[in-house]
């Protein structure tokens, strides 16, 4: 299967860029061909099955707070929220169904999704999805068959590191939607019932809310009739707020409902109070509510690993996390394979993504998307011509650089770019135009990053939902440098991670291995051994965790 730029006709016309200035001359018949091409493959996947366990009478007041709720996720009309997420293989499927959700998508792969329940009166659940370069959509009577009309709500979202709904605040019975900048600032939309325009004028709430990794609308969790929403901090603690009902505050003074809960990748609303929270090892646990906006005693569903090999859980608390989708090795014969993430923390087994012997004395690396397919680019210099994924010609001019890294999204304007240094060791940005096939002229960042011999980076290491920066000194020393979203000044001052990263060989931003929304880290010893860091944001990394061996056979990863 090919990726979504593969899936393009390469005969389109790419405009040529050199290292500093636009061309409009298209690639000619006689421009020298790039050395080769990656089949990108996916994750199979198998849709879990979904059984709750039964209500009781401990969670009869549960049951009673949230019967004024409405329901966000119905997609079969039985009267209670289904699971929707979107899988490993990039496709949405729901647990009212083993089928995928059909949503009219062209190459836009479901960053984040939001269901918003019935907002305009025909009984089936309305959905928002944002895609990877900010544009939100809105999905009209989502079922789970058939495919749904769909309205463009606008672009700009990529503003914003979470996008959720807590149930209705203002009790006119629509749900609403809150959205929180990576300062803090939290935002509430009201829900409109108008399919065309679906949210109103923004509202600002209040800031100070990037203390928390996690925000869970609930819904009417304590029999008030206002929704109510959890926020988990980086220390693993879970609170509680209350809903006001009123709209320039909808929350109350939180409330510590307890710690621990760092143990969970996602965690996202189960109806009736309750909810669903899952860990690396892909278990998945129920959290009954009390009716009071505390919670049960937990209670496993389905076997372990059932529920890995999800990337995101409609309406998870988590800040979603796209772009790269595991990394590229490329062995002594010149073949290169693909390792997906698993979900779990670890990869999955090695596909093939490319002709035998086919990148044999390619100068190549691997970045960030660079269009919102989800699905990670290759950049190719080429005596001096350099392609993307050997399809597009981007322009002449480039020896002049001996490092790329591409971590995402700088600019902040939701589409991925691409860094550049050159051998007197000035830093350089492109600014992307969100297909993958063309530059803007470079934005110089600065001096001395020839001190590093490793530039990598996919995603957010920081928890603010911004793509950040991974360098290595000669000395091993690894230092992060944090996304601005400013195309001007992309990073803020380096900060230490720490020493003896000089043992790897080889070092990759593999994106997000366990499926919470952080990026991660992948390192191969001289003697093959494979590592694992996943990251703790703020900042910070795990323990390595050792992956296996026989690594040695490659001379490449990215």
């Amino acid at each position: 299967m090919f990726s979504g730029r593969g899936r393009r006709v390469a005969a389109c016309t790419a405009l040529a860029l050199s290292a500093g200035m636009l061309l409009s001359t298209p690639a000619s018949a006689d421009t020298p061909a790039p050395v080769a091409t990656t089949e990108k493959k996916t994750s199979s996947f198998t849709p879990p099955k979904l059984v709750r366990p039964a209500q009781d009478g401990a969670r009869a007041g549960a049951q009673n707070a949230e019967a004024g709720s409405p329901l966000l996720s119905d997609l079969d009309l039985d009267g209670s929220d289904d699971l929707i997420f979107r899988a490993g293989n990039g496709s949405i499927y729901s647990s009212a169904g083993p089928d995928e959700v059909q949503l009219a998508r062209v190459d836009n792969v479901a960053k984040d999704i939001i269901p918003i329940g019935d907002q305009g009166g025909e009984a089936e659940p309305e959905l928002l999805v944002l895609s990877e370069n900010g544009a939100l959509t809105l999905y009209k009577d989502v079922a789970p068959y058939g495919t749904p009309y769909e309205y463009a709500v606008g672009g700009g979202w990529q503003a914003y590191n979470k996008i959720t709904s807590p149930g209705d605040v203002n009790a006119d019975g629509r749900a609403d939607v809150i959205a929180r900048t990576p300062e803090g600032q939290l935002y509430l939309y009201l829900g409109t019932g108008t399919m065309s325009k679906p949210l109103g004028t923004r509202i600002s709430v209040g800031g100070g809310w990037n203390v928390y990794d996690q925000l869970v609308g609930l819904g009417d969790g304590n029999g008030d009739g206002r929704a109510d929403l959890y926020a988990r901090d980086n220390a693993g603690t879970l609170w509680f707020y209350a809903g006001t009902g009123v709209t320039s505050k909808p929350f109350a003074t939180r409330k510590s409902i307890g710690g621990g809960w760092g143990i969970y990748n996602q965690i996202l609303p189960a109806g009736n109070g309750a909810l669903w929270a899952r860990d690396n090892s892909g278990s998945l646990y129920l959290y009954t509510g009390k009716g009071n906006g505390t919670l049960n005693t937990r209670e496993k569903v389905g076997a372990t690993g059932d529920f890995a090999g999800i990337e995101q859980f409609a309406l998870a608390g988590n800040i979603p996390s796209t772009g790269k989708d595991g990394f590229y090795a490329r062995d002594t014969a010149g073949t290169m394979y693909w390792y997906g993430p698993s979900g779990t923390g670890k990869v999955n087994p090695r596909q093939q993504a490319s002709t035998a012997g086919d990148w044999q004395g390619a100068v190549w690396t691997s970045v960030s998307s660079l269009n919102p397919d989800n699905s990670q680019d290759t950049v190719q210099n080429v005596d001096g011509d350099l392609w993307i994924d050997g399809m597009y010609f981007v322009g002449s001019g480039w020896n002049t650089y001996n490092a790329y890294a591409g971590s995402g999204d700088l600019s902040g304007d939701g589409k991925g770019d691409l860094l550049a240094r050159d051998r007197s060791g000035v830093l350089y940005l492109y600014k992307g135009n969100g297909e993958g096939d063309k530059f803007a002229t470079r934005i110089r960042v600065g001096t001395g990053w020839g001190a590093y011999n490793k530039l990598f980076g996919a995603g957010d290491y920081t928890g603010d939902g911004r793509a950040d920066l991974l360098a290595r000194t000669t000395s091993g020393d690894l230092y992060l440098y944090a996304g601005t979203g400013n195309a001007t000044a992309p990073f803020k001052g380096r900060v230490k991670i720490g020493s003896g990263w000089g043992t790897y060989k080889h070092l990759a931003a593999a994106g997000d291995l366990n499926a919470d929304g952080k990026g991660d880290v992948v390192g191969i010893t001289s003697t093959g051994d494979l590592y694992t860091y996943l990251n703790t944001a703020p900042g910070k990394f795990s323990t390595r965790a050792r992956f296996g061996g026989g690594f040695q056979i490659y001379n490449q990863i990215g």
